[in-house]
Protein backbone atom coordinates (compact mmCIF):
# COMPACT_ATOMS: atom_id res chain seq x y z
CA UNK A 1 0.00 0.00 0.00
CA UNK A 2 2.85 2.45 0.84
CA UNK A 3 4.24 1.98 -2.47
CA UNK A 4 0.66 3.00 -4.41
CA UNK A 5 0.29 6.31 -2.82
CA UNK A 6 2.95 8.17 -4.78
CA UNK A 7 2.17 6.46 -7.59
CA UNK A 8 -1.88 7.53 -7.09
CA UNK A 9 -0.51 11.28 -5.96
CA UNK A 10 1.19 11.48 -9.32
CA UNK A 11 -1.83 10.42 -11.34
CA UNK A 12 -4.27 12.79 -9.49
CA UNK A 13 -2.08 16.06 -9.85
CA UNK A 14 -1.40 14.65 -13.82
CA UNK A 15 -3.70 12.56 -14.72
CA UNK A 16 -2.92 13.72 -18.62
CA UNK A 17 0.60 11.79 -17.65
CA UNK A 18 -0.28 8.70 -18.18
CA UNK A 19 -0.69 8.59 -21.80
CA UNK A 20 2.35 10.33 -22.09
CA UNK A 21 5.30 7.75 -23.65
CA UNK A 22 7.93 9.96 -21.53
CA UNK A 23 6.00 9.38 -17.87
CA UNK A 24 4.19 6.04 -18.73
CA UNK A 25 5.71 3.54 -21.14
CA UNK A 26 2.32 1.40 -21.13
CA UNK A 27 0.81 4.31 -23.51
CA UNK A 28 3.11 3.58 -26.43
CA UNK A 29 0.44 0.99 -26.99
CA UNK A 30 -2.11 3.94 -27.24
CA UNK A 31 -0.24 6.14 -29.69
CA UNK A 32 0.82 9.60 -29.17
CA UNK A 33 -2.49 11.26 -28.65
CA UNK A 34 -3.52 8.36 -26.49
CA UNK A 35 -5.87 6.63 -29.25
CA UNK A 36 -5.46 3.10 -30.52
CA UNK A 37 -2.20 2.31 -31.43
CA UNK A 38 -0.87 3.88 -34.42
CA UNK A 39 -4.14 5.61 -35.78
CA UNK A 40 -2.73 8.74 -35.43
CA UNK A 41 0.18 8.16 -37.72
CA UNK A 42 -0.46 8.78 -41.50
CA UNK A 43 2.56 8.30 -43.94
CA UNK A 44 4.28 12.11 -43.39
CA UNK A 45 3.83 11.49 -39.81
CA UNK A 46 5.98 8.18 -40.18
CA UNK A 47 8.08 9.70 -42.66
CA UNK A 48 8.74 12.71 -40.46
CA UNK A 49 9.67 10.26 -37.74
CA UNK A 50 11.94 8.35 -39.03
CA UNK A 51 14.11 11.14 -41.15
CA UNK A 52 13.96 13.22 -38.16
CA UNK A 53 15.29 9.89 -35.84
CA UNK A 54 17.74 9.72 -38.72
CA UNK A 55 18.78 13.42 -38.54
CA UNK A 56 19.45 13.91 -35.21
CA UNK A 57 21.28 10.61 -34.74
CA UNK A 58 24.11 12.12 -37.46
CA UNK A 59 27.26 13.13 -36.56
CA UNK A 60 26.30 15.94 -39.15
CA UNK A 61 22.76 16.72 -38.05
CA UNK A 62 23.58 20.72 -37.92
CA UNK A 63 24.47 20.04 -41.75
CA UNK A 64 20.57 18.73 -42.36
CA UNK A 65 19.08 21.55 -40.92
CA UNK A 66 21.87 24.10 -42.71
CA UNK A 67 20.60 22.55 -46.12
CA UNK A 68 16.82 22.48 -45.31
CA UNK A 69 16.94 26.37 -44.52
CA UNK A 70 18.92 27.33 -47.48
CA UNK A 71 16.35 25.53 -49.76
CA UNK A 72 13.56 27.36 -48.36
CA UNK A 73 15.44 30.76 -48.81
CA UNK A 74 16.64 29.69 -52.82
CA UNK A 75 12.62 29.05 -53.10
CA UNK A 76 12.08 32.60 -51.33
CA UNK A 77 15.08 34.97 -53.62
CA UNK A 78 15.45 33.38 -56.80
CA UNK A 79 12.74 35.24 -58.06
CA UNK A 80 13.88 39.08 -57.25
CA UNK A 81 16.50 40.10 -59.93
CA UNK A 82 13.70 38.63 -62.39
CA UNK A 83 11.57 40.52 -61.49
CA UNK A 84 13.32 43.63 -62.12
CA UNK A 85 13.68 41.96 -66.19
CA UNK A 86 9.76 41.64 -66.54
CA UNK A 87 8.78 45.45 -64.97
CA UNK A 88 8.56 46.80 -68.30
CA UNK A 89 6.15 43.60 -69.50
CA UNK A 90 4.56 43.84 -66.41
CA UNK A 91 3.93 47.99 -66.46
CA UNK A 92 2.56 47.45 -70.44
CA UNK A 93 -0.15 44.57 -69.04
CA UNK A 94 -1.63 46.70 -66.13
CA UNK A 95 -1.22 49.76 -68.26
CA UNK A 96 1.22 51.68 -65.69
CA UNK A 97 4.67 53.06 -65.69
CA UNK A 98 7.70 51.13 -64.49
CA UNK A 99 8.35 53.92 -61.85
CA UNK A 100 5.28 52.95 -60.29
CA UNK A 101 6.45 49.16 -60.30
CA UNK A 102 9.57 49.69 -58.86
CA UNK A 103 7.36 49.93 -55.81
CA UNK A 104 7.47 46.33 -55.78
CA UNK A 105 10.92 46.34 -54.79
CA UNK A 106 10.97 49.33 -52.74
CA UNK A 107 7.71 48.16 -50.74
CA UNK A 108 9.38 44.66 -49.41
CA UNK A 109 12.15 47.28 -47.86
CA UNK A 110 9.54 48.71 -46.37
CA UNK A 111 7.49 45.60 -44.84
CA UNK A 112 11.09 44.33 -43.84
CA UNK A 113 12.15 47.21 -41.97
CA UNK A 114 8.67 47.25 -39.84
CA UNK A 115 8.47 43.58 -39.58
CA UNK A 116 12.07 42.38 -38.68
CA UNK A 117 12.87 43.89 -35.06
CA UNK A 118 9.25 42.33 -33.74
CA UNK A 119 9.40 39.39 -35.52
CA UNK A 120 13.09 38.74 -34.55
CA UNK A 121 11.76 38.82 -30.81
CA UNK A 122 8.76 36.94 -31.32
CA UNK A 123 10.94 34.10 -32.41
CA UNK A 124 13.06 34.40 -29.54
CA UNK A 125 10.11 34.05 -27.30
CA UNK A 126 7.91 31.49 -29.16
CA UNK A 127 10.48 29.47 -31.42
CA UNK A 128 12.32 30.13 -34.25
CA UNK A 129 11.14 27.00 -35.96
CA UNK A 130 7.54 28.11 -35.75
CA UNK A 131 7.95 31.41 -37.09
CA UNK A 132 10.32 30.14 -40.27
CA UNK A 133 7.27 27.86 -40.86
CA UNK A 134 5.40 30.96 -40.56
CA UNK A 135 7.35 32.93 -43.20
CA UNK A 136 7.12 30.47 -45.64
CA UNK A 137 3.44 30.16 -45.61
CA UNK A 138 3.10 33.81 -45.85
CA UNK A 139 5.27 33.29 -48.60
CA UNK A 140 2.85 30.70 -50.45
CA UNK A 141 0.58 33.16 -50.37
CA UNK A 142 2.73 36.32 -51.45
CA UNK A 143 3.74 33.95 -54.51
CA UNK A 144 -0.03 32.85 -54.96
CA UNK A 145 -1.39 36.65 -54.93
CA UNK A 146 1.71 37.91 -57.37
CA UNK A 147 0.21 34.79 -60.03
CA UNK A 148 -2.96 36.17 -59.92
CA UNK A 149 -2.52 39.51 -59.62
CA UNK A 150 -5.05 41.21 -61.93
CA UNK A 151 -3.97 44.97 -61.37
CA UNK A 152 -0.88 47.16 -60.30
CA UNK A 153 -3.32 47.63 -56.74
CA UNK A 154 -2.62 43.71 -55.91
CA UNK A 155 0.34 43.11 -57.37
CA UNK A 156 2.19 46.06 -54.82
CA UNK A 157 0.31 44.42 -52.06
CA UNK A 158 1.73 41.13 -52.65
CA UNK A 159 5.05 42.28 -53.56
CA UNK A 160 4.94 44.27 -50.30
CA UNK A 161 3.72 41.27 -47.84
CA UNK A 162 6.69 39.43 -49.82
CA UNK A 163 8.66 41.69 -47.26
CA UNK A 164 6.76 40.18 -44.72
CA UNK A 165 7.52 36.80 -44.26
CA UNK A 166 11.08 37.74 -45.72
CA UNK A 167 11.85 39.01 -42.38
CA UNK A 168 10.25 36.66 -40.69
CA UNK A 169 12.23 33.89 -42.59
CA UNK A 170 15.80 35.76 -42.80
CA UNK A 171 15.72 36.42 -38.79
CA UNK A 172 14.42 32.78 -38.09
CA UNK A 173 17.01 30.95 -40.02
CA UNK A 174 20.01 33.13 -38.91
CA UNK A 175 18.56 32.36 -35.53
CA UNK A 176 17.85 28.27 -36.67
CA UNK A 177 21.66 27.92 -37.99
CA UNK A 178 23.46 29.91 -35.42
CA UNK A 179 21.63 27.26 -32.60
CA UNK A 180 22.59 24.30 -34.15
CA UNK A 181 26.28 25.22 -34.95
CA UNK A 182 28.92 25.49 -32.17
CA UNK A 183 30.70 29.07 -32.04
CA UNK A 184 33.88 27.91 -33.08
CA UNK A 185 32.27 26.25 -36.84
CA UNK A 186 29.46 29.11 -37.06
CA UNK A 187 31.85 31.18 -39.80
CA UNK A 188 31.47 28.44 -42.19
CA UNK A 189 27.48 27.93 -42.03
CA UNK A 190 27.65 31.22 -42.55
CA UNK A 191 29.56 31.12 -45.42
CA UNK A 192 27.22 28.57 -47.18
CA UNK A 193 24.22 31.32 -46.07
CA UNK A 194 25.71 33.92 -48.82
CA UNK A 195 26.42 31.09 -51.33
CA UNK A 196 22.76 30.79 -51.57
CA UNK A 197 21.78 34.88 -50.61
CA UNK A 198 24.28 35.67 -53.65
CA UNK A 199 23.82 32.62 -56.06
CA UNK A 200 19.85 32.22 -55.88
CA UNK A 201 19.48 35.34 -57.46
CA UNK A 202 22.59 34.32 -60.27
CA UNK A 203 20.70 31.29 -60.85
CA UNK A 204 17.13 33.32 -60.77
CA UNK A 205 18.36 35.35 -63.39
CA UNK A 206 20.08 32.55 -65.66
CA UNK A 207 16.77 30.21 -65.30
CA UNK A 208 13.94 32.55 -64.87
CA UNK A 209 14.83 34.72 -67.32
CA UNK A 210 13.78 31.47 -70.16
CA UNK A 211 11.32 30.70 -68.51
CA UNK A 212 9.04 34.15 -68.31
CA UNK A 213 10.15 34.13 -72.58
CA UNK A 214 8.74 31.12 -73.11
CA UNK A 215 5.85 30.93 -70.60
CA UNK A 216 5.12 34.70 -69.14
CA UNK A 217 6.02 35.90 -65.79
CA UNK A 218 2.78 34.79 -64.07
CA UNK A 219 4.53 31.15 -64.52
CA UNK A 220 7.26 32.06 -62.61
CA UNK A 221 5.63 32.94 -59.38
CA UNK A 222 3.27 29.67 -59.69
CA UNK A 223 6.94 27.74 -60.10
CA UNK A 224 7.98 29.44 -57.21
CA UNK A 225 4.79 28.42 -55.02
CA UNK A 226 6.06 24.86 -56.09
CA UNK A 227 9.38 25.08 -54.33
CA UNK A 228 7.94 26.57 -51.44
CA UNK A 229 5.65 23.90 -50.90
CA UNK A 230 8.36 21.67 -50.85
CA UNK A 231 11.18 23.41 -49.27
CA UNK A 232 8.04 23.56 -46.32
CA UNK A 233 7.43 19.80 -46.29
CA UNK A 234 11.44 19.35 -46.26
CA UNK A 235 11.77 21.98 -43.05
CA UNK A 236 9.04 20.40 -41.18
CA UNK A 237 10.48 17.14 -41.59
CA UNK A 238 13.91 17.78 -40.58
CA UNK A 239 13.68 20.05 -38.09
CA UNK A 240 11.47 18.45 -35.25
CA UNK A 241 9.45 20.20 -32.61
CA UNK A 242 10.72 19.73 -29.10
CA UNK A 243 8.22 18.46 -26.81
CA UNK A 244 8.39 17.98 -22.98
CA UNK A 245 5.86 16.90 -20.68
CA UNK A 246 2.42 18.11 -20.69
CA UNK A 247 2.20 20.22 -17.95
CA UNK A 248 6.22 21.52 -18.95
CA UNK A 249 4.58 22.55 -22.48
CA UNK A 250 1.94 24.62 -20.60
CA UNK A 251 4.40 26.13 -18.11
CA UNK A 252 6.45 27.04 -21.47
CA UNK A 253 3.82 28.48 -23.29
CA UNK A 254 2.46 30.55 -19.90
CA UNK A 255 6.16 32.09 -19.82
CA UNK A 256 6.42 32.90 -23.70
CA UNK A 257 2.99 34.83 -23.40
CA UNK A 258 4.36 36.47 -20.52
CA UNK A 259 7.68 37.76 -21.58
CA UNK A 260 5.48 38.84 -25.47
CA UNK A 261 3.48 40.57 -22.64
CA UNK A 262 6.51 42.41 -21.20
CA UNK A 263 8.50 42.99 -24.38
CA UNK A 264 9.40 46.62 -24.24
CA UNK A 265 7.05 47.19 -27.53
CA UNK A 266 7.82 51.12 -27.09
CA UNK A 267 11.51 50.53 -28.13
CA UNK A 268 10.36 48.11 -30.84
CA UNK A 269 7.88 49.89 -32.74
CA UNK A 270 10.31 53.24 -32.51
CA UNK A 271 12.68 51.23 -33.81
CA UNK A 272 10.46 49.55 -36.59
CA UNK A 273 9.38 52.95 -37.84
CA UNK A 274 12.61 54.48 -37.56
CA UNK A 275 14.21 51.58 -40.14
CA UNK A 276 11.00 52.11 -42.16
CA UNK A 277 10.76 55.92 -42.54
CA UNK A 278 14.80 55.94 -43.13
CA UNK A 279 14.34 54.03 -45.86
CA UNK A 280 11.36 55.39 -47.29
CA UNK A 281 13.03 59.06 -46.62
CA UNK A 282 16.06 57.61 -48.81
CA UNK A 283 13.51 56.31 -51.81
CA UNK A 284 11.20 59.27 -52.51
CA UNK A 285 14.41 61.44 -51.93
CA UNK A 286 15.62 61.62 -55.51
CA UNK A 287 11.89 62.22 -57.05
CA UNK A 288 10.66 64.59 -54.53
CA UNK A 289 13.41 66.41 -54.36
CA UNK A 290 15.79 65.92 -50.85
CA UNK A 291 14.74 68.96 -49.51
CA UNK A 292 10.81 68.11 -49.95
CA UNK A 293 8.89 68.35 -47.03
CA UNK A 294 7.79 64.93 -46.96
CA UNK A 295 11.82 63.74 -47.47
CA UNK A 296 12.92 66.05 -44.47
CA UNK A 297 9.87 64.82 -42.35
CA UNK A 298 10.54 61.25 -43.16
CA UNK A 299 14.27 61.88 -41.94
CA UNK A 300 13.42 63.70 -38.84
CA UNK A 301 10.78 61.28 -37.44
CA UNK A 302 13.57 58.58 -38.26
CA UNK A 303 15.68 60.61 -35.87
CA UNK A 304 13.27 61.27 -33.36
CA UNK A 305 12.21 57.77 -33.20
CA UNK A 306 15.97 56.22 -32.99
CA UNK A 307 16.44 58.72 -29.70
CA UNK A 308 12.95 57.22 -28.87
CA UNK A 309 14.40 53.74 -29.08
CA UNK A 310 17.81 54.99 -27.23
CA UNK A 311 15.88 56.20 -24.44
CA UNK A 312 13.95 52.43 -24.25
CA UNK A 313 17.12 50.50 -24.04
CA UNK A 314 18.88 52.18 -21.45
CA UNK A 315 15.48 52.92 -19.11
CA UNK A 316 13.19 50.25 -20.07
CA UNK A 317 12.69 46.82 -18.13
CA UNK A 318 13.22 44.65 -20.96
CA UNK A 319 14.72 46.79 -23.46
CA UNK A 320 14.46 44.52 -27.71
CA UNK A 321 18.10 44.91 -27.33
CA UNK A 322 19.62 45.13 -23.65
CA UNK A 323 22.01 48.19 -23.74
CA UNK A 324 25.48 46.54 -22.95
CA UNK A 325 25.75 44.80 -26.02
CA UNK A 326 26.15 48.22 -27.57
CA UNK A 327 29.39 48.32 -25.81
CA UNK A 328 30.77 45.57 -27.13
CA UNK A 329 32.87 46.04 -30.57
CA UNK A 330 31.81 42.58 -31.79
CA UNK A 331 28.81 43.14 -31.73
CA UNK A 332 28.79 47.59 -33.07
CA UNK A 333 31.79 46.95 -35.79
CA UNK A 334 29.84 43.87 -38.10
CA UNK A 335 26.40 45.87 -38.39
CA UNK A 336 28.97 49.38 -39.26
CA UNK A 337 30.83 47.15 -41.72
CA UNK A 338 27.90 45.35 -43.17
CA UNK A 339 25.99 48.48 -43.29
CA UNK A 340 29.07 50.40 -45.07
CA UNK A 341 29.55 47.06 -47.54
CA UNK A 342 25.81 47.24 -48.64
CA UNK A 343 26.01 50.42 -49.34
CA UNK A 344 29.28 50.10 -51.19
CA UNK A 345 28.50 46.81 -52.98
CA UNK A 346 24.82 47.64 -54.16
CA UNK A 347 25.61 51.44 -55.09
CA UNK A 348 28.26 50.25 -57.55
CA UNK A 349 25.60 47.07 -58.40
CA UNK A 350 23.09 49.81 -59.37
CA UNK A 351 25.38 52.05 -61.03
CA UNK A 352 27.70 49.72 -63.40
CA UNK A 353 25.02 49.08 -66.19
CA UNK A 354 24.35 53.10 -66.15
CA UNK A 355 28.01 53.06 -66.54
CA UNK A 356 28.95 50.91 -69.04
CA UNK A 357 25.54 52.24 -71.77
CA UNK A 358 26.49 55.71 -71.39
CA UNK A 359 30.53 55.36 -70.92
CA UNK A 360 31.50 53.36 -73.32
CA UNK A 361 28.15 52.28 -75.35
CA UNK A 362 27.63 48.34 -74.22
CA UNK A 363 24.60 46.86 -75.10
CA UNK A 364 22.16 45.50 -72.66
CA UNK A 365 22.93 41.68 -73.78
CA UNK A 366 26.89 42.60 -73.21
CA UNK A 367 26.75 44.42 -70.27
CA UNK A 368 24.80 41.30 -68.33
CA UNK A 369 26.76 38.97 -69.86
CA UNK A 370 30.17 40.96 -68.17
CA UNK A 371 27.32 41.69 -64.79
CA UNK A 372 27.10 38.38 -64.01
CA UNK A 373 31.05 38.17 -63.07
CA UNK A 374 30.48 40.06 -59.56
CA UNK A 375 27.30 37.68 -57.88
CA UNK A 376 29.21 34.45 -59.22
CA UNK A 377 32.42 35.60 -57.71
CA UNK A 378 30.68 36.29 -54.48
CA UNK A 379 29.03 33.08 -54.97
CA UNK A 380 32.15 30.91 -55.10
CA UNK A 381 34.14 32.69 -52.31
CA UNK A 382 31.74 32.65 -49.79
CA UNK A 383 31.80 29.42 -48.93
CA UNK A 384 35.08 28.76 -49.23
CA UNK A 385 36.00 32.24 -47.47
CA UNK A 386 34.13 30.20 -44.09
CA UNK A 387 36.66 27.99 -43.94
CA UNK A 388 39.65 29.79 -44.61
CA UNK A 389 38.32 32.19 -41.84
CA UNK A 390 39.14 29.29 -39.04
CA UNK A 391 42.51 29.55 -39.78
CA UNK A 392 43.26 32.83 -39.91
CA UNK A 393 40.68 34.50 -38.19
CA UNK A 394 37.56 36.42 -38.48
CA UNK A 395 39.52 39.82 -37.96
CA UNK A 396 42.18 39.07 -40.95
CA UNK A 397 38.71 37.72 -43.27
CA UNK A 398 37.02 40.78 -42.67
CA UNK A 399 39.83 43.38 -43.21
CA UNK A 400 40.53 41.29 -46.42
CA UNK A 401 36.96 41.54 -47.82
CA UNK A 402 36.34 44.89 -46.89
CA UNK A 403 39.71 45.57 -48.56
CA UNK A 404 39.28 43.74 -51.63
CA UNK A 405 35.64 46.08 -51.76
CA UNK A 406 36.96 49.31 -51.02
CA UNK A 407 39.48 49.06 -54.14
CA UNK A 408 36.89 47.65 -56.19
CA UNK A 409 35.04 50.89 -56.11
CA UNK A 410 38.28 52.91 -56.45
CA UNK A 411 39.12 51.26 -59.57
CA UNK A 412 36.16 52.01 -60.80
CA UNK A 413 36.84 55.82 -60.48
CA UNK A 414 39.44 55.66 -61.84
CA UNK A 415 38.41 54.04 -65.33
CA UNK A 416 38.80 55.92 -68.41
CA UNK A 417 37.92 55.82 -71.80
CA UNK A 418 40.47 54.06 -72.89
CA UNK A 419 40.19 51.22 -69.68
CA UNK A 420 39.87 47.71 -71.27
CA UNK A 421 37.20 45.57 -69.89
CA UNK A 422 39.60 44.07 -68.40
CA UNK A 423 40.05 46.55 -65.93
CA UNK A 424 36.39 46.46 -65.21
CA UNK A 425 36.44 42.54 -64.80
CA UNK A 426 38.36 43.04 -62.29
CA UNK A 427 36.81 45.67 -60.26
CA UNK A 428 33.53 43.38 -60.78
CA UNK A 429 35.87 40.50 -58.99
CA UNK A 430 37.11 42.49 -56.51
CA UNK A 431 33.56 43.87 -55.70
CA UNK A 432 32.28 39.84 -55.06
CA UNK A 433 34.57 38.58 -53.77
CA UNK A 434 35.08 41.46 -51.13
CA UNK A 435 31.40 41.11 -50.14
CA UNK A 436 32.06 36.55 -50.28
CA UNK A 437 34.86 37.37 -48.11
CA UNK A 438 33.60 39.85 -45.18
CA UNK A 439 30.13 38.54 -44.91
CA UNK A 440 30.42 35.51 -43.19
CA UNK A 441 33.33 36.57 -40.95
CA UNK A 442 30.72 39.76 -39.85
CA UNK A 443 28.19 36.89 -38.99
CA UNK A 444 29.47 34.62 -36.77
CA UNK A 445 31.68 36.97 -34.47
CA UNK A 446 28.20 39.01 -33.79
CA UNK A 447 26.33 35.90 -33.17
CA UNK A 448 29.05 34.81 -31.08
CA UNK A 449 28.59 38.17 -29.08
CA UNK A 450 24.97 37.49 -27.54
CA UNK A 451 23.07 34.76 -25.90
CA UNK A 452 21.15 32.01 -27.71
CA UNK A 453 17.89 33.09 -26.18
CA UNK A 454 18.46 36.60 -28.49
CA UNK A 455 19.91 34.94 -31.59
CA UNK A 456 16.68 36.20 -33.50
CA UNK A 457 16.78 40.09 -32.60
CA UNK A 458 20.42 39.74 -33.51
CA UNK A 459 19.64 38.63 -36.72
CA UNK A 460 17.28 40.99 -37.35
CA UNK A 461 19.98 44.01 -36.56
CA UNK A 462 21.75 42.37 -38.93
CA UNK A 463 19.56 42.35 -41.77
CA UNK A 464 18.50 45.83 -41.35
CA UNK A 465 22.15 47.02 -41.39
CA UNK A 466 22.28 45.50 -44.51
CA UNK A 467 18.98 46.64 -46.13
CA UNK A 468 19.69 50.37 -45.09
CA UNK A 469 22.92 50.21 -46.29
CA UNK A 470 21.52 48.75 -49.53
CA UNK A 471 18.99 51.69 -49.59
CA UNK A 472 21.17 54.35 -48.91
CA UNK A 473 23.87 53.20 -51.76
CA UNK A 474 21.47 52.57 -54.27
CA UNK A 475 19.68 56.12 -53.91
CA UNK A 476 22.53 58.35 -53.07
CA UNK A 477 25.11 57.39 -55.24
CA UNK A 478 22.19 57.61 -58.19
CA UNK A 479 21.20 61.41 -57.30
CA UNK A 480 24.82 62.10 -57.09
CA UNK A 481 25.54 60.70 -60.70
CA UNK A 482 22.44 61.95 -62.26
CA UNK A 483 22.60 65.78 -60.47
CA UNK A 484 25.99 65.81 -62.03
CA UNK A 485 24.42 64.73 -65.55
CA UNK A 486 22.32 67.85 -65.01
CA UNK A 487 24.71 70.37 -64.10
CA UNK A 488 26.43 69.33 -66.73
CA UNK A 489 24.17 69.76 -69.46
CA UNK A 490 24.76 66.11 -70.31
CA UNK A 491 20.84 64.98 -70.31
CA UNK A 492 20.84 64.10 -73.92
CA UNK A 493 24.29 63.40 -74.83
CA UNK A 494 25.37 60.14 -76.49
CA UNK A 495 27.67 57.66 -74.34
CA UNK A 496 31.05 59.26 -74.53
CA UNK A 497 33.87 60.42 -72.24
CA UNK A 498 31.67 63.45 -70.90
CA UNK A 499 28.79 60.96 -69.42
CA UNK A 500 31.91 58.54 -67.74
CA UNK A 501 33.55 61.64 -66.22
CA UNK A 502 29.79 61.69 -64.13
CA UNK A 503 30.41 58.31 -62.61
CA UNK A 504 33.66 59.32 -61.20
CA UNK A 505 32.15 60.76 -57.81
CA UNK A 506 29.72 58.55 -56.95
CA UNK A 507 32.59 56.01 -56.87
CA UNK A 508 34.55 57.80 -54.63
CA UNK A 509 32.06 58.24 -52.45
CA UNK A 510 31.04 54.61 -52.91
CA UNK A 511 34.82 53.57 -51.97
CA UNK A 512 34.84 55.88 -48.98
CA UNK A 513 31.91 54.75 -47.34
CA UNK A 514 33.40 51.06 -48.15
CA UNK A 515 36.75 52.42 -45.97
CA UNK A 516 34.28 53.13 -43.29
CA UNK A 517 33.79 49.27 -42.97
CA UNK A 518 37.15 48.95 -43.52
CA UNK A 519 38.26 50.97 -40.44
CA UNK A 520 35.31 48.79 -38.49
CA UNK A 521 37.01 45.29 -39.59
CA UNK A 522 39.91 46.41 -37.87
CA UNK A 523 38.19 46.35 -34.61
CA UNK A 524 36.82 42.65 -34.72
CA UNK A 525 37.73 40.48 -32.35
CA UNK A 526 38.34 36.81 -33.97
CA UNK A 527 36.72 34.04 -32.01
CA UNK A 528 39.26 31.95 -29.67
CA UNK A 529 39.34 28.23 -30.83
CA UNK A 530 40.88 25.40 -28.99
CA UNK A 531 44.78 24.48 -29.61
CA UNK A 532 44.15 21.55 -32.16
CA UNK A 533 44.13 17.96 -31.20
CA UNK A 534 48.00 16.19 -30.78
CA UNK A 535 49.54 19.66 -29.91
CA UNK A 536 51.58 20.30 -27.03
Amino acid sequence: MNEERPRAHLDREDPDGLLNARSDPASIAFGTLGSEAGSDLNWFSLLRARVQARAEGSSRYQWWVLWSLLAGLFALNFTFTVFIVALPTVAHQFHTSVTVLTWTMVGPLLAYGLAAPILGKTGDIYGHRRLYLFGLLGAMVSAGLTAVSHNVDMLLFARTLDGIQGAATGTASGALINMVFGREERVKAMGWWSLVGAGGPVIGVSLGSPIIAAFGWRFLFWFQLILIVVAFAVVSIVLPRRRGLDHEEAAKKAQARLEFRKMDWIGSWALSIAVTTLMLGLSIGPSLGWTSFWTIGAFAMSLALVAMFVHRIRHAPNPLIPAHYFARRNFVMPMVLRAAANFSYFGAFFLFPLLMEQGYGYSISRVGALAIARPITFALSSPIAGYVAIRIGERVSAIAGAAFLTTSLGLFALLQPSSGAWMVAIALALSGLGMGVAMPSSSSVMANEVQVSEFGVMSAAQMLAMQVGEVAGIQVLETVQQALVHRRGLTDARPGPALLATFQLPFVIGAAVGAIGLVAAFFFRSIQRGAPKGSG
